[in-house]
């Protein structure tokens, strides 16, 4: 699907007749853990809950599934488990979810109740999206539904396998809210329209900034990415990281934006430090008076009050990686400043990104932010305007196309 286009069209969960239909929900509970392998942020579990919960109360028989990990294909392994995710949807659902080891020939569920399925990865082909194991699945189920939009952009079995067979393919309610919010920021944006692109290398990011580059009426580039646009006009930036080979590609980036009348804002003071270190002194200057052994850190503070200043005009905001190295206080100014503007701001906004997210939650904003992408690589390819196999598997459902299954699983 690309940008381009101003609708997603997909079935969804909460249009479906669920009663005493077997529903199976791909989520995605690939949740952090710490060494002792306990759950250290639930908010992709409590993100699903409430697509259970409707299931549920339909009367529906309910598989959820997930994948977890990378663990060996064909192989069982303690370590990739999902039964922590079934103990902590057990209490956030108050009810048991027993959690199903073997399940691909079969899932013994009863109207009303709710089953966790042991981790999707375990079952040889699904990272391979194989067909045979993608009809075995489908034949589970009445009704598949994904809610899995952090796993949209990979083609799996029971990302996009298992949606080319079921009998009614849908999206759940978190993956419907992306579908919706990506839309409206992406395809028929309010403006002006103005995204945020941050991170540590240009390259990473290069797609999204050529894609973007026909959309938005303002530009703004941070953490490790803005170095090499100042680069590109010549600006002096010590020994800062950057990718001296695609300055030419920074420079098609703007020459783009600016032929249809907007900008790439570029800071005009930053913060420096002479070490890349938690403990090293910041200093705020002026961009032209960087020295050669300076690190740039941070965007310096006249820059971040103008940028804040646009931003509070702005009608759509797309924000993708802070503006700088935040975790160390002295040098997140910048993106304390950007944040604060973004909750401020009247503007649909939308944000995605691991660290992103680490900033919302860093400066307390996160009821201020109109959508939060819980999509990572998922987010980032929407916004390359790439095809999401999740998404194209449903919007072909939508359209009446069903792979056909064999009689013996019709």
């Amino acid at each position: 699907m690309a940008v381009e286009e101003t609708l997603v069209n997909v079935l969804r969960m909460y249009d479906q007749d669920l009663a005493g239909k077997r529903v199976f929900i791909r989520a995605d509970f690939n949740v952090p853990r710490d060494d002792a392998g306990n759950i250290t942020d639930d908010t992709r579990i409590r993100a699903t809950v409430s697509a259970i919960e409707h299931a549920l109360k339909a009367g529906a028989a309910v598989m959820v599934a997930s994948h977890l990990g990378r663990p060996k294909e064909g192989q069982f392994n303690e370590a990739d488990s999902l039964a922590p995710m079934a103990r902590r949807l057990s209490e956030l659902l108050g009810r048991p979810v027993p959690l199903r080891r073997e399940w691909v020939q079969g899932v013994d569920v009863r109207p009303g109740e709710v089953v966790m399925l042991e981790n999707c990865r375990f079952n040889k082909g699904e990272k391979q999206n194989d067909e045979g194991l993608s009809r075995a699945m489908a034949a589970l189920c009445d009704i598949y539904v994904n809610d899995a939009f952090g796993a949209a952009h990979r083609a799996e079995a029971t990302i996009s396998g298992m949606a080319r067979y079921a009998p009614i393919a849908c999206a759940g309610p978190l993956l419907a809210a992306e579908i919706d919010a990506l839309g409206t920021a992406l395809s028929d944006p309010a403006r002006p329209m103005v995204a945020i692109v941050a991170g540590s290398k240009v390259s990473t990011k290069l797609t999204i900034l050529g894609s973007l580059a026909a959309k938005v009426d303002q530009l703004i580039v941070g953490g490790g990415i803005v170095n090499t646009f100042l680069l590109a006009t010549g600006a002096r930036i010590g020994k800062s990281l950057a990718e001296p080979g695609l300055v030419g590609a920074a420079n098609k980036v703007m020459s783009a934006i600016m032929a249809k009348g907007g900008n790439v804002l570029l800071p005009i003071d930053v913060v420096t430090a002479k070490e890349f270190s938690a403990t090293a002194p910041a200093e705020i200057k002026a961009v032209r008076d960087v020295a050669d052994d300076d690190l740039i850190l941070d965007i310096g503070p006249q820059s971040a009050a103008a940028l804040a200043a646009i931003l509070g005009r702005a009608g759509t905001i797309v924000w993708n990686g802070p503006v700088g190295v935040f975790e160390w206080d002295q040098f997140g100014g910048g993106t304390r400043t950007i944040s604060n503007a973004i909750a401020d701001s009247p503007a649909f906004s939308i944000a995605g990104g691991g660290d992103t997210l680490a900033a919302i939650a860093k400066y307390g904003i996160t009821d201020r932010i109109s959508y939060i992408s819980t999509g990572g690589g998922a987010f980032l390819e929407f916004l390359e305007g790439k095809h999401l196999p999740a998404i194209e598997a449903l919007e072909e459902r939508a359209g009446g196309i069903r792979a056909p299954l064999p009689q013996a699983l019709n």
